[in-house]
C-alpha cells in the first residue's frame, strides 16, 4: 500500500535539486561571458560612427548597413574571402589525406618509435603558431615558397576587386597549416581506426585489394565521422588563423583576419568596419558548430581512446 494512501493527511514533499541548479547556473552564466563578446561585435557592426564613440553605451539604436556596404565596395573583401576559403579547405583536404594514412600506419603497422609517436602527437600540437614564426620564416626565405606558382590572377565584376587563385603564397601556407593540424587530427583518427576490425581489412585483401584499395575503399569510408570531425577543427584553425597569414600573404593573397586589422591605423580605429569583417568572420565557424555540435561530440568521444 502507498504510504500517501496510507496516511490521508501527509503530503509528499519533492526535494529540491540543488546541484543540478547549481550546473545549469554555472553553465548559463559561462555561456552569457562566452557570447558577450560576440554580441558586442554584432551589434557593433551595426551602429554608426557616433553611437560607437558614444561615452555612455548604446544598447537601443537604428541598425544600418553602412560598415558591410564599405567593406565589400570600397576594400578587398571578396577577394580576401576567396583566399581565405581556399586557403581553408585546401589545408584542411591536405590534413584530411595525411593524417589518414599516418594515423593508419600507427595503428596498423609495427615500427621502431610507434608508440612513442603515437602518444606525443598531441604534444606538438600545444605548441603555438607564433613560436613557429622564426622557423616558418626561415624555410619559407631560404626555399622560395612564396614564389612558387605565380598564381591564377582574376578580377571580379561590378569592381568587388581582384586576386590571385592558388598563388605561391597561398600554397605554402596551406603546407603549414596542414603540418600545424596534423597533430590532433592524426591523434582522433588513430582511436576510430583502432576501433574497425582488422578481419575487415584481411578480407579485403584476400580479396585480391592492395594497401591503396583497403585504405580508400574499405577503412577511411568506415571513419566518415571522424573525418568528419577533423575537417570541422581543422577548418576553423586555417579559418581563424592571424599570425602566419600575416607573415606570409601578400596584398593579393591575405586572409580575412589579416584584413581585419587593416581597420587599425594612425589616425584612430575603424570599429565599425573591423566589427563587420570580424561578425563575417566568425559566421562560417559558428554555423558549422552549431549544426555539427553532436557530430563534434560523438566523433571525440568515440576517438579517444587508449592505444
Amino acid at each position: 500500500m502507498d504510504a500517501r494512501s496510507a496516511y490521508p493527511g501527509t503530503t509528499h514533499r519533492r526535494r529540491i535539486p540543488w546541484a543540478d541548479l547549481s550546473r545549469y547556473a554555472a553553465l548559463i552564466v559561462l555561456t552569457l561571458i562566452t557570447l558577450a563578446p560576440v554580441f558586442v561585435m554584432f551589434a557593433t557592426s551595426f551602429k554608426e560612427l557616433v553611437e560607437i564613440q558614444s561615452r555612455v553605451p548604446r544598447w537601443l539604436f537604428m541598425p544600418t548597413l553602412s560598415n558591410y556596404q564599405t567593406i565589400i565596395t570600397q576594400y578587398r573583401f571578396v577577394p580576401y574571402l576567396i583566399s581565405s576559403a581556399v586557403i581553408g579547405l585546401g589545408s584542411t583536404g591536405l590534413t584530411l589525406l595525411t593524417a589518414g594514412m599516418a594515423a593508419f600506419a600507427l595503428a596498423r603497422m609495427r615500427f621502431p618509435g610507434r608508440g612513442l609517436i603515437a602518444q606525443t602527437t598531441l604534444v606538438i600540437r600545444m605548441i603555438p603558431p607564433a613560436v613557429l614564426a622564426v622557423t616558418v620564416i626561415g624555410f619559407w626565405i631560404a626555399w622560395g615558397i612564396g614564389d612558387l606558382v605565380p598564381g591564377i590572377r582574376y578580377t571580379l565584376p561590378d569592381g568587388l576587386g581582384r586576386g590571385n587563385l592558388l598563388d605561391g603564397s597561398q600554397l605554402g601556407l596551406m603546407l603549414f597549416y596542414t603540418a600545424l593540424n596534423l597533430p590532433f587530427s592524426i591523434w582522433l583518427l588513430y582511436g576510430f581506426i583502432r576501433q574497425i576490425p582488422v578481419e575487415l581489412e584481411e578480407a579485403a585483401i584476400v580479396d585480391g585489394a592492395n594497401m591503396l584499395q583497403v585504405l580508400f575503399r574499405v577503412v577511411f569510408p568506415l571513419m566518415g565521422a571522424g573525418f568528419a570531425v577533423s575537417a570541422i577543427f581543422t577548418f576553423r584553425i586555417a579559418w581563424n588563423e592571424f599570425i602566419l597569414a600575416l607573415m606570409l600573404t601578400n596584398r593579393f593573397t591575405k586572409t580575412l583576419p589579416v584584413f581585419a586589422a587593416e581597420f587599425i591605423r594612425d589616425d584612430g580605429v575603424q570599429w565599425g568596419q573591423m566589427m563587420a569583417v570580424g561578425t563575417l568572420i566568425v559566421i562560417p565557424p559558428m554555423l558549422i558548430t552549431f549544426f555539427a555540435a553532436r557530430q563534434i561530440i560523438q566523433g571525440v568521444s568515440a576517438g579517444a581512446v587508449k592505444g
